[in-house]
């Protein structure tokens, strides 16, 4: 299992994780981020919840912040990870200097 912190505007919002098989999602909010009513959700497609938002693939928001193509297979070769592997693209590139104001920080156990 991996997991990911993601901050909007560096501040922590929450928690993503990839289950072992690859095959499912997660993403919640911390509590503190969910009850200070001035942080607004990291996307509309994920708006503020105390529930755990689950999906069988990558969420679209944080896959959306991948490169593509030529620069994905550079990267790739640069950083020796997988080109299918979206989870660990996201570990590696994405945290510090994003196109948004949400980054990534790998989690470790």
């Amino acid at each position: 299992m991996r997991k990911a912190a993601i901050y909007r505007n560096g501040v922590r919002a929450g928690v993503l994780t990839e289950q072992e098989d690859r095959k499912r999602y997660d993403f919640r909010y911390d509590d503190v981020y969910y009850a200070d009513g001035t942080q607004p959700p990291v996307s509309l497609t994920l708006p503020k919840t105390r529930q755990e938002y689950q999906s069988g693939h990558l969420f679209p928001f944080f896959a959306n912040m991948l490169s593509e193509g030529a620069n994905r297979s550079a990267q790739s070769l640069n950083l020796r990870i997988d080109e299918r592997d979206d989870f660990g693209f996201l570990l590696a590139t994405a945290q510090t200097d994003t196109i948004g104001a949400v980054t990534a920080k790998p989690i470790e156990d």
